[in-house]
């Protein structure tokens, strides 16, 4: 890329994932109005995570990262007539493995329903719902790897447009599903969450089949044929198999959490659900687009030898990472139930709901920074082929958020008046008694954080010592820039929000102009302030 080439994919990259980001708020504004936190939309989250876990791996994760690299070295090193084998390959590999796993989650849905959702009682209508939207939503995990897959390839020739703005289908087939689908389904004697399931199920055909006319101007669209012998296909599979728990760990740990969500009270699912997709605004906007954009930069330095901008374009990430994931980490966590009461407290989601929902925000947004980080660190790695260095870590993380899961559970139950009172009733049960404690779900998001910054620590102690990033001059003033800016806004802010209170008590639209005003005035502070101090839109550029 240019010297603004990477500044630029990342914007274009942002601005398709900030349509998408805005039409999931919509999506998931229309749950909490039709359903709120009920058992059954727990159900539906815990169905659809399954699959969606499979999404994270192939079109942010494991897949991604070792196909892209792969791919790299066959542009730079081969003609496109290799290139267009290793895609046929690959994707014929993919389709057969997926095709397999499919069908094998759909018939033993039950059984797959009870590891991970394991405080859903067997027998139960909560249960059956989970494991019917199960098998309705699972081939979803076989579209969209596909789909993944597809824009891969696109992001590797620059054409990041098309595979920004695919998720936008999933979040328009589910809002149609919602508002279309779930008044007709009582009439037809079936429970109305079930149009969730449907819409999962054809959003992900909407999805691959909306990126293959991009695919097929590049004289790429695959024939699919099986590549087990391939040498390309063979390194890929290599390189993913360690990377398939590597550079999932904060999919892991969500999914373990979720597993324990479902022992809590009625709703933590959706909490934590709710809490997550706020999240996803700045690591979705941001996190995902510069990983995205960072990998094939980093993968074609790496294969061109060129050590000196391979630094350059980390030392631009880390820096960038920063500048967004400090603001947007305290914004989070003031404004924490400012935005809940804004964006869902409407229609079946009360105002218990929402504090519910403030608690594990603002435990879970600490770690911003850390994720943002995480997107940058793990491909520094994959980019190199190493993909041992990010499941050492991973490994790691995962066990500390197990064990900040478990002491901060405990230290609910046996340490304030809540749990201690939930013991009392469940006559000394610790399953039953983590059923009856209010915020215990926070525990939870406290322990993904925790986890978080674990992570992201030690994948930056294993990469200084790998000794493949050196740090560029300016950090100290730039860290000072950051944090003298982060101070002002912060301050704003307060003011703000000190200056109107009792969010959950006002109409609509004056939480929303409210909310406006104190996002803009705080952005505008941060931003003029970083102006004040030399930060220009050009010191941004990649290398």
């Amino acid at each position: 890329m240019s010297k603004a080439g990477l500044l630029r994919s990342s914007v274009v990259f942002s601005a398709m994932t900030l349509i998408s980001r805005v039409s999931g708020l919509v999506r998931d504004q229309v749950y909490a109005w039709q359903f709120g936190a009920s058992p059954a939309m727990d159900a539906f989250f815990i169905a659809f995570r399954i699959p969606n876990f499979l999404r994270r791996l192939s079109a942010e994760g494991s897949f991604s990262m070792a196909f892209v690299p792969v791919l790299a070295e066959y542009k730079e090193k081969q003609d496109h007539a290799a290139v267009k084998e290793l895609v046929d390959r690959v994707t014929g590999t993919l389709a057969a493995a997926l095709l397999v796993l499919t069908a094998a989650v759909v018939l033993a849905a039950p059984w797959v329903m009870q590891l991970f959702a394991p405080g859903f009682e067997p027998g139960t209508e909560q249960y059956r719902l989970a494991t019917q939207m199960l098998q309705i939503t699972f081939p979803y995990a076989l579209f969209i790897s596909l789909a993944s897959l597809v824009g891969g390839v696109l992001n590797s020739y620059e054409r990041f447009a098309i595979p920004a703005l695919s998720p936008v289908l999933l979040n328009l087939s589910m809002i149609a599903a919602a508002v279309c689908a779930v008044p007709l389904m009582r009439p037809l004697g079936l429970e109305p969450v079930l149009a969730l399931a449907w819409g999962v199920f054809v959003a992900g055909i909407l999805q691959l089949v909306f990126q293959l006319p991009a695919l097929s101007k590049l004289g790429l669209l695959p024939r699919p044929r099986w590549g087990g012998a391939h040498a390309g296909v063979r390194k890929i599979m290599r390189l993913m198999v360690p990377t398939l728990f590597g550079s999932s760990v904060a999919q892991l740990n969500l999914l373990l959490n979720t597993a324990l969500a479902s022992f809590l009270i009625a709703g933590s699912v959706t909490w934590l659900y709710l809490t997550d997709r706020l999240l996803e605004f700045p690591l979705g906007m941001f996190g995902v687009a510069i990983g995205t954009v960072i990998l094939p930069h980093l993968s074609k330095r790496h294969a061109a030898t060129d050590p000196q901008g391979f630094s350059k374009g980390l030392d631009w990430g880390f820096r960038l990472c920063l500048l967004i994931g400090i603001p947007a980490c305290l914004g989070l966590v003031l404004c924490a139930e400012a935005l809940i009461a804004t964006l869902f407290q409407y229609g079946r989601l009360s105002a218990t709901d929402t504090e519910m929902i403030r608690l594990s925000l603002m435990a879970q947004s600490t770690a911003v920074p850390a994720f943002l980080l995480v997107k940058v660190l793990a491909p520094a790695f994959y980019s190199r082929q190493d993909t041992k260095t990010p499941v050492k870590s991973a490994v790691v993380s995962v066990i500390v958020n197990l064990v900040a899961t478990v002491a901060l559970l405990l230290s609910a139950l046996y340490f304030t008046e809540a749990g201690q009172a939930a013991l009392l009733r469940s006559g000394g049960h610790l399953r039953e008694a983590l059923g009856y404690v209010p915020g215990a779900h926070a525990c939870l998001a406290l322990a993904i954080a925790i986890a978080g910054w674990v992570n992201a620590l030690q994948l930056a102690w294993y990469l200084r010592r790998a000794r493949v990033y050196a740090r560029q001059p300016g950090w100290g003033r730039f860290l000072r820039q950051i944090g003298v800016a982060a101070v002002a806004m912060s301050a704003v802010v307060l003011a703000l929000l000190w200056l109107w209170q009792g969010w959950t008590a006002w109409p609509w639209w004056e939480r929303g102009w409210k909310l406006a005003v104190t996002v803009g005035a705080g952005g505008a502070v941060y931003a003029a302030m970083l102006w004040l101090q030399g930060i220009r839109p050009r010191d941004l550029r990649g290398h």
